[in-house]
């Protein structure tokens, strides 16, 4: 226990039989639960795991998935497990030993103090992240980062694809762990989801850990489309949930006003060229039109983004 509140530990463990042991190792003392999922791994994770079961008393425990179901697939089960067995922070950490839990007690603090219903790590504000993480992983982790402020609405939020974690009870109970996305983009879908239900998010400093062995199944150049998807879809329906059903805000008048008006700002973009290439010249109007319709969907996507930003500030658990 820490601070008099138990605590447990989601490890989603995908073919990890080379640092699993490691990170169930040099885990702290204060833990109460360490929650391994397997997340139907071919190597010998499962059985490198179950010898620790035997010596734990009780300790460590080892819950497997018969069909794999992706990193969010293991961390819905492993809150599952938690959220049933009344447990007040669970954290996840990743199998492969990438999180430091040196770093532990800065992410459950917020937590456990109760200033913060969900508290995750942030790499990207080291001062040795971009020496030390991937220089492409860097760029398209910022990139999605980006993304992710605007389609969750935690604006003061940054590194949205870490999975070092700490939940309270409260969100374990409300979220409904079956509707999570299962695959890499759990932890955007997450923060929208608890966004729509006004929970708090803290933002904590950890960090990065890289070149100690593990593997990587995870392709930016080839992700980054996808989650761009997801992320479209995911910031479409927190407008829709939180802001016409749950409660109606004229932000997402905003919203639909700018991207009207980006839609015309495409087809006199496209205008103004076909023009140019055929007369040689441009119709004063064409480019007056063209320069109104920019100007008018950024100012109008603007204001919705400053009032999305202020209506969500209480939300902000770091402070």
């Amino acid at each position: 226990m820490l601070k008099g509140k138990t605590v447990a530990v989601v490890v989603p463990a995908y073919e990890e039989e080379l640092l699993i042991g490691r990170v169930i190792d040099t885990m702290p003392d204060y833990v109460d639960n360490i929650v391994i999922v397997d997340d139907c791994s071919k190597d010998r994770t499962a059985e490198i795991v179950e010898g620790y079961v035997a010596r734990s008393s009780g300790k460590v425990t080892l819950l497997r998935h018969e069909v794999n179901q992706g990193v969010g697939g293991a961390i819905a089960t492993g809150y599952k497990w938690c959220r049933d067995h009344d447990i007040d922070a669970a954290v996840v950490m990743a199998g492969d030993a990438q999180m430091d839990p040196d770093d532990l007690p800065a992410i459950l603090e917020p937590v456990l103090e109760d200033r913060a219903d969900y508290s995750k790590g942030n790499r990207l504000i080291t001062g040795d992240a971009w020496n030390k993480i991937p220089k492409v992983r860097y760029l398209g982790n910022s990139m999605l980062s980006l993304l992710t402020k605007i389609a969750s609405g935690y604006w003061h939020i940054a590194d949205s694809q870490t999975g070092y974690t700490a939940i309270n009870k409260k969100a374990l109970r409300l979220i409904d762990w079956d509707q999570m996305y299962k695959r890499y983009g759990q932890p955007n879908d997450l923060l929208v989801r608890l966004n729509i239900i006004n929970l708090r998010v803290s933002d904590v400093e950890v960090k990065p850990v890289y070149n100690i062995g593990e593997k990587s199944g995870i392709r930016p150049i080839r992700i980054i489309p996808r989650m761009t998807l997801l992320i479209s879809r995911l910031f479409l329906y927190r407008m829709v949930q939180k802001y016409i059903i749950r409660d109606f805000h004229p932000l997402v008048l905003f919203y639909l006003a700018g991207f009207l008006f980006f839609l015309f700002d495409l087809f006199f973009l496209v205008r103004f060229f076909v023009l140019w290439f055929r007369l040689g010249a441009v119709p004063e109007i064409t480019a007056l039109f063209l320069l109104f319709c920019t100007f008018s969907s950024l100012l109008f996507i603007l204001f919705a983004m400053l009032f999305d930003m202020e209506y969500n500030r209480d939300l902000n658990g770091g402070r």
